[in-house]
């Protein structure tokens, strides 16, 4: 495999298939220019050039041993995930349904990682999850990472089952409008309404499970504050007065009742956190991040504290310390560093990455991160944040965004890292793969 463009640089696709799909059949040198049939040194290139420098000067990267597939963002988009399969030659599709595929010569030999926030959204979570089931039972090495929304509906979930206190009531309704289609998926599918009515408390109790109350509001700054800056608290504050005013306004658009959505509550909590739960495999195997020679992969991004714990500790440590604090004090972990990974963008608000934490990457091996949670219009980016490399690979896969958003269609693409140091960006929304190698990228652009 070369870095020309005229030799292609993926595994055969089925006649007319990329057609179907809307990707790409052939590759470019990865753009700098937000036109792609005008491929400049523009925009962000010079500091992109430095930080890439940087990294080329402290020796050679360290690529996977297998090809890596990458795809992030899915939201409950089964066709979407299936779709991006087919398009990194992973599976070959036999049938409509969603486990109607066998895995490539391809797909056996590569790992998936899918890069979070499987949840939320739409068209259908348990469909979704229904998929990635099967996919796992077909065999092929998987990595899962958190991703911020899978993370909020774990510790909502949570929170109705731990004690109540000043840091925790508002967990389940701190999830909001966007988990409203899971729980009716869940009401549909998993709760016998009829039979389980007479056992749930009224509707102002089921309320009351569910929402803080005043002594929340009265206390929850001060105790807040031990872990949060105060602008966090004050956004903190008025996301959940928000969100708490429409609560029941959002259930009854979604076609349940206070109690019926209590009920749908209680039995997402049985299928997703008890260890007997049909999709307790879920957040069983999720990991924080996931490093793979010179790269590393979460969902977010990365703060210094985690850096320096990477480049002392290691990823094992960073994922043990995930599983243990996760199932602890919902508010505390997810205000803490470890799950920055999966929320940060870089705001004043989020832990922070600075030059000190990027050396302490550079030290660990690390040139680059690659994430999602930054959604896209034209496939894949490069960015630099801070001096660190960082590959956006979330390409707007599921139709509720892309409806949202001005996209047609069902968001199809990955992201393909192979062992000799290409990188391949698939994406329906744009014209060409784009083709990224660390040793060329600079004479490519005319940067050396």
């Amino acid at each position: 495999m070369t870095n020309s463009p005229s030799i292609p640089l993926l595994p055969p696709i089925a006649p007319g298939t990329a057609a179907d799909l809307g990707i790409p059949e052939n590759c470019i040198p990865w753009p700098l220019d937000a036109n792609p049939d005008h491929v400049v040194a523009g925009g962000p290139a010079p500091d992109l050039a430095n930080s890439l420098s940087k990294v080329n000067a402290l020796g050679p990267w360290d690529w996977p041993d297998k090809p890596v597939v990458f795809i992030s963002d899915l939201h409950a988009d089964a066709e979407s995930l299936l779709r991006s399969l087919v398009a990194a030659r992973v599976i070959l599709r036999t049938g409509q349904g969603l486990d109607d595929f066998e895995l490539t010569t391809f797909g056996r030999g590569c790992q998936i990682i899918i890069g979070g926030d499987c949840l939320d959204k739409g068209p259908s979570n348990l469909d979704l999850l229904d998929c990635l089931a099967s996919l796992m039972r077909a065999g092929p090495d998987i990595v899962l990472l958190a991703g911020n929304h899978d993370l909020r509906l774990y510790l909502g979930l949570q929170s109705l089952t731990v004690k109540r206190g000043s840091l925790n009531a508002h967990m389940f309704v701190r999830m909001g409008k966007k988990v409203l289609p899971l729980l009716r998926e869940v009401f549909d599918r998993h709760v016998d309404w009829p039979k389980q009515e007479p056992g749930l408390p009224d509707e102002k109790a089921c309320l009351r499970l569910m929402i803080p109350g005043k002594k929340w509001t009265k206390n929850f700054p001060a105790m807040a504050a031990r872990y949060l800056n105060e602008a966090a608290v004050r956004k903190e504050m008025r996301r959940l007065r928000r969100k708490t005013e429409k609560f029941a306004d959002h259930a009854r658009e979604a076609g349940l009742s206070i109690r019926q959505l209590y009920a749908a509550a209680l039995a997402c909590r049985d299928l997703f956190v008890e260890p007997s739960g049909r999709y307790a495999w879920f957040f069983r195997s999720m990991k924080a991040v996931h490093q793979s020679g010179s790269l590393l992969f979460v969902h977010a991004g990365i703060d210094d504290s985690m850096a320096a714990q990477i480049s002392a500790k290691g990823i094992t440590h960073v994922n043990r310390r995930f599983r243990k604090e996760s199932r602890k004090d919902p508010f505390v972990f997810y205000s803490g560093t470890v799950a920055n990974l999966m929320r940060t963008k870089y705001r004043d608000i989020d832990h922070p990455l600075t030059k000190r934490g990027v050396d302490e990457l550079h030290l660990a091996g690390v040139k680059m991160l690659v994430h999602g949670h930054v959604n896209r219009h034209r496939g894949q980016e490069l960015k630099t944040k801070h001096g660190l490399l960082h590959l956006e690979a979330d390409i707007t896969l599921d139709r509720h965004s892309r409806r949202s958003e001005g996209l047609d269609g069902i968001g199809t693409g990955a992201t393909i890292i192979h062992p000799d140091g290409n990188i391949i960006g698939i994406s329906c929304d744009y014209p060409h793969a784009k083709l990224f190698d660390p040793h060329q990228f600079l004479k490519q652009h005319g940067l050396t």
